[in-house]
């Protein structure tokens, strides 16, 4: 083989492999947050947050909350509890959690106090306190405000699929609790469907 040919093929392997490499790069597009960008058919960050949205619309809208400020002459204090996925698939409940945390909170119609998992560090924090801070600065045990409403609740799914076709159903579920009488005082529900057309569709 001469030296001509040789080259010649080393240039052709060398062009094949820069080709593949630049065909493995991945395009990245910046999107705006609050775009729908429903690739997989599957629970994504747009069904948390609009699901969300609405739901606490509703609870905020319900009788009970007027009903409370007319008897106890003050905003409820509200908490959300554990959101459980009883789906099919892998969701990050606490993204869900969060959504309606912030609805909540920016809602200015109740108070909030933190969940279980927060309040173990800020307690941690305030007996540190205790021992370091000043009298005049530290803050003392015992002074927590208590819920007056637990907000739990849980998303389901069911799968249908046939010759390429698929359709997705969501039905999530939430149940605001009034704590000491555990009276559920509101119950919500929404219904997501989604078809999905594509060949050799995972579940």
């Amino acid at each position: 083989m001469s030296t001509t040919l040789l080259k010649t093929g080393q240039l052709i392997i060398l062009s094949g492999v820069l080709f593949l490499l630049a065909a493995c790069n991945p395009t990245v597009t910046r999107v705006d947050s609050d775009s729908v960008t429903d690739l997989s058919g599957k629970w994504n960050d747009t069904d948390s947050r609009l699901v969300a949205e609405e739901m606490i619309q509703d609870v905020l809208s319900r009788g009970w909350l007027s009903k409370f400020n007319r008897s106890e002459g003050k905003s409820p204090t509200v908490i959300v509890g554990t959101v459980r996925n009883l789906s099919h698939e892998h969701i990050n409940t606490r993204t869900f959690v969060a959504d309606m945390e912030r609805e909540l909170i920016n809602s200015g119609e109740v108070e909030f106090v933190a969940s279980a998992s927060e309040r173990d560090e800020v307690r941690s924090e305030v007996k540190d306190q205790d021992l370091n801070s000043t009298e005049e600065t530290r803050k003392a045990l015992g002074q927590e405000v208590g819920a007056d409403f637990m907000l739990q609740g849980s998303i389901n799914t069911i799968v249908d699929a046939v010759s390429g076709e698929q359709a997705r159903f969501y039905q999530i579920d939430l149940t605001l609790i009034q704590l000491g009488s555990n009276r559920k005082v509101w119950a919500g529900q929404k219904k997501i469907k989604k078809t999905v057309e594509k060949g050799g569709f995972r579940l």
